[in-house]
């Protein structure tokens, strides 16, 4: 069938049915099915139903030409919510992505200059971050409300951190990570090091003997997933808290954690930027 030969009404509604990326690919197939793949009413269809509301939330107001241009403009993080959170699209699939800065989230003494401070980081996307000058008691929490996110999508929550060179005590024992939303909770341990730079040069052979130690007793008893820190492209370091399906109808709280409470040894040098939720990936298996 000669896809030109359709109405331009019915084929932008067939259109509006599939992804962005599709509307994209099928775009290239010819000038007059451009026109189609490229109208305000597929390209509303890929927008959140919400869109309007989250545009009052930005700090900066977008300037676009159409609803394509304005789709592509929220595929890059803008700040909303006075520069407390940031809000985008992922590119493929039109779902929201969120991330919620240091301030909005609740860490334990994080208003005492002793244990904590509050500045300026030049790569982070808000205008501060907060650095752990020394604590025993490590206790990070974030939680957003399940309505802000894109219905019938598995998320995956990431704590967004640095390490600083005087980074201490953060590894000794695992930190503990969770997400939960309903009677539904994740779990896991991390060990806050940066895997990819060089071992402290401070690190004596006790501390990695005991290191081992700790981790062989965590795998032989099986007690939780071990995560792993991994490095951005923007320079900073993810770690996954969890995952979970945000099935949509339901505004249920969703609660996000990190804490390491049971030692009570000092630890320092981990610069908190904020909790990230993106939509998790999708892969094509043999076992589809």
């Amino acid at each position: 069938m000669n896809l030109d030969l359709l109405p331009d009404d019915c084929f932008a509604h067939i259109l509006s049915l599939t992804s962005p990326i599709d509307a994209c690919r099928i775009s290239l197939v010819s000038s007059s099915i451009r026109i189609s793949a490229n109208s305000d009413n597929v390209w509303e269809k890929f927008l959140p139903p919400d869109y309007q509301q989250i545009l009052t939330r930005l700090r900066h107001p977008l300037i676009f030409s159409s609803k394509k241009h304005l789709f592509f403009r929220l595929c890059n993080p803008h700040l909303i919510d006075g520069g407390l959170k940031t809000f985008s699209l992922e590119k493929t699939t039109g779902k929201k992505q969120y991330m919620l800065s240091a301030r909005e989230l609740n860490i334990a003494w994080a208003d005492n200059p002793l244990f904590w401070s509050w500045k300026p980081f030049p790569t982070s996307r808000f205008v501060e971050a907060v650095e752990l000058r020394t604590i025993w008691w490590l206790e990070i929490q974030g939680k957003i409300n399940s309505g802000m996110l894109s219905s019938k999508t598995t998320y995956e929550c990431y704590v967004i951190v640095k390490f600083v060179d005087r980074a201490y005590g953060l590894d000794f024992l695992p930190s503990k990570v969770t997400v939960e939303i309903g009677n539904v909770k994740s779990e896991g341990n991390v060990y806050l090091r940066q895997y990819e730079s060089k071992k402290q040069c401070l690190e004596t052979l006790w501390y990695s003997n005991r290191m081992e130690l700790v981790l062989r007793s965590m795998a032989f008893r099986g007690i939780m997933e071990e995560r792993v820190a991994c490095k951005r492209e923007d320079g900073w370091i993810e770690i996954e808290l969890g995952s979970f399906y945000n099935n949509g109808g339901d505004n249920l709280e969703v609660k996000m954690s990190l804490k390491e409470v049971t030692g009570t040894h000092l630890k320092g040098g981990l610069v908190v930027e904020g909790i990230e939720l993106r939509p998790k990936q999708q892969t094509t298996t043999n076992h589809m």
